[in-house]
């Protein structure tokens, strides 16, 4: 037991922090009320308190689990912890409980009562004299895992590698769910826990046995994010009959069944060991049994009968199923036909999201809606290929950045300019409360907050942190919301068989712009806090006094001009077609790259790089 605790604590890592429990008949702490940094020196002093500890005749399992779990519960109440960080109780033992409570009932009952869900106990026995089942059901109902060995086993090179195992988790709350009409009878679907090394198996029937896909929905979180993954996987049906060794006719029993069948047994066994019901626990033996015998299994409850083989033949190949906690502890479904904790209620309906007109799409076509002045303004900007603008600069009040890259294409032919640019890639940062940043394209996401994570825009996805959330819908577009109170769609433009002046590109939509300040700026931001006013001047008097006659001078021909910051800007009607061109927009159209609309001339809107947040433009003469 101490040589596998050494090499535990050799596993240990630097930025852990850890202290150790001793009990026999008395309950010792190594260091009173905290936990320890992990350091040489710390290290080396818990490898003599180790060493120098000695049996006294008693186990008090119940005491012990009740002062490691009080002293984890203190700590992460008294001390600001990482976000991903994890908390967890290595206990090993090589006896029965002897000392204090010794009833498994209550041992168990006051262990959940004490860990309380906040953390997963992981229960490791050594020798004949452990009470394994007690120690499979304490890591079974706390999240955890169990390892046993016998005296003559080198625990030590057994448990190599233990830590670093179950002291990554990757993922917690994992749920894969699939339509409730395409499958049936499958098996655990919901996993508290999921740790670097591990894996996930879930296996079932399909329904429909003509369809060539599957729908699954995965959700999960880390510390920091929730994460909805939805896709279509494809079916396939060959090379999944026959079974290596099966003879008298059972070589084409379907070995994804039989997979099936050596899961649910599993989990019988595992309920049977959890209940206190005895005639649950006989009909959950019986079926058990019933399944093991069906599809060649070796339980707890089956014997092996060897038949004398001929010379050219072999035995059945038998697989042993225990009900041991090898793998990831789990918070299994009821076999009763209750089902796992419901996950986030998703949306099976058609994809819906608020699009707002003031947006830039297309060429890129700019538009800029004024709700209270009941009209629409639009511009035009000609970039060059590689540009980087800056649509929306808010650095210093809400955080926000918004810029747009360009891509060039050939210009159509006949026409007047001589290049065609798109938006290849959005970047979105924002630095409240903590730095984080989105990098958009017509075929990846890249989400950066500390944690690197890639999505592809041909999957549905939701990731969701304490102040941002990504939805994607698939091929169609994305909405970023930033602390609910900014949201921007982008949408996706993909072409299936391009023209040569056409290429895959982004629009950019902003959807909510109640969390952005009002010294917002960038060629879009700087109008969401600001209005403008339209002039209508008749040229008639002008003309009159030019000696035009009077039936000219009457000819409907008016000068539109709109006022922005003290500024004239000339502008004529058109109509714009947004978001794919589902939507028609009228508009006010401003000529020149917007000059006299914007602040400045367009270059003062060219970033260096897709992350430069830039300055004010409160320097800019107006």
């Amino acid at each position: 037991t101490k040589e596998a605790l050494f090499t535990i604590l050799q596993d240990l890592r630097p930025e852990d922090h850890f202290n150790i429990i001793g009990f026999s008949n008395r309950i010792k702490v190594w260091q009173q009320d905290r936990l320890v940094a992990v350091t040489p020196n710390n290290i080396r002093d818990a490898k003599k308190y180790i060493h120098n500890m000695s049996p006294t005749g008693g186990t008090n399992i119940n005491g012990a689990l009740q002062t490691g779990a009080k002293l984890l519960n203190d700590y992460i109440a008294q001390n600001d912890i990482d976000a991903r960080s994890v908390s967890l109780i290595i206990f090993l033992t090589d006896g029965r409980p002897t000392v204090g409570e010794t009833q498994s009932s209550k041992i168990l009952s006051n262990t959940k009562d004490a860990i309380r869900d906040k953390f997963c106990l992981f229960t490791i026995g050594i020798g004949n004299d452990v009470d394994q089942k007690l120690l499979e059901r304490m890591a079974l109902e706390n999240c955890g895992m169990t390892r046993h060995f016998q005296e003559d086993e080198d625990a030590a090179s057994h448990l190599k590698g233990f830590y670093d195992e179950i002291g990554t988790p990757l993922l917690s709350d994992i749920r894969v769910d699939y339509p409730e009409d395409n499958v049936e009878q499958v098996t655990q679907n919901f996993f508290p826990n999921y740790f670097n090394g591990s894996e996930i198996i879930i296996a079932g029937k399909l329904i429909n046995h003509t369809s060539d896909s599957l729908h699954v929905e995965v959700t999960a979180s880390n510390s920091k994010k929730y994460i909805l993954l939805k896709t279509d996987v494809a079916i396939f049906r060959n090379d999944i009959r026959g079974v290596p060794g099966l003879e008298d006719g059972k070589g084409d029993k379907n070995y994804i069944e039989r997979a099936w069948s050596y899961l649910t047994i599993k989990e019988l066994l595992n309920s049977r060991l959890k209940s206190d019901n005895d005639e649950e626990k006989d009909y959950l033996m019986e079926k058990a049994k019933s399944m093991a015998l069906t599809y060649n299994f070796v339980t707890p409850f089956t014997v092996l009968k060897m038949r004398e083989a001929g010379l050219h033949s072999e035995p059945p190949q038998e697989e042993f199923i225990s009900p041991s906690t090898d793998g990831i502890g789990e918070k299994l479904q009821s076999l009763q036909g209750h089902k796992a904790p419901p996950g986030i209620r998703r949306q099976q309906d058609k994809h819906r999201i608020k699009i707002s007109k003031t947006s830039a799409d297309g060429d890129p076509h700019f538009v800029i809606d004024f709700p209270s002045s009941k009209f629409s303004v639009c511009f035009n900007i000609d970039g060059e290929p590689g540009d980087i603008l800056r649509l929306v600069s808010d650095h210093k009040e809400s955080g926000v950045t918004v810029n747009g890259q360009l891509i060039g294409a050939p210009a159509p032919p006949n026409g007047h300019k001589k290049h065609r640019t798109y938006f290849s890639t959005i970047t979105i940062l924002n630095n409240k409360p903590e730095r984080s940043y989105l990098e958009i394209t017509p075929k990846r996401i890249i989400l950066d907050d500390g944690e690197r994570l890639l999505l592809s825009c041909d999957r549905s996805a939701v990731v969701r942190s304490s102040s941002l959330e990504v939805s994607i819908f698939a091929n169609s577009n994305i909405t970023v919301t930033i602390r609910d109170t900014i949201s921007f769609v982008i949408l996706i433009h993909h072409y299936k068989k391009p023209a040569p002046y056409q290429r895959n590109h982004l629009g950019f939509y902003i959807s909510n712009s109640k969390g952005l300040s009002s010294d917002s700026h960038g060629l879009l931001g700087q109008f969401l806090n600001h209005e403008v006013k339209l002039l209508q001047e008749s040229l008639n008097t002008s003309r009159q006094q030019a000696g035009q006659n009077q039936t000219e001078a009457l000819k409907p021909n008016p000068t539109n001009t709109l006022k922005v910051k003290g500024r004239l800007v000339p502008v004529v009607w058109k109509q714009r077609r947004i978001y794919n061109g589902q939507q028609e927009v009228d508009c006010w159209f401003a000529k020149n790259n917007a000059d006299k609309l914007i602040d400045g001339s367009y270059k003062d809107y060219l970033a260096s790089h897709p992350f430069d947040t830039g300055t004010s433009f409160g320097t800019i003469n107006s």
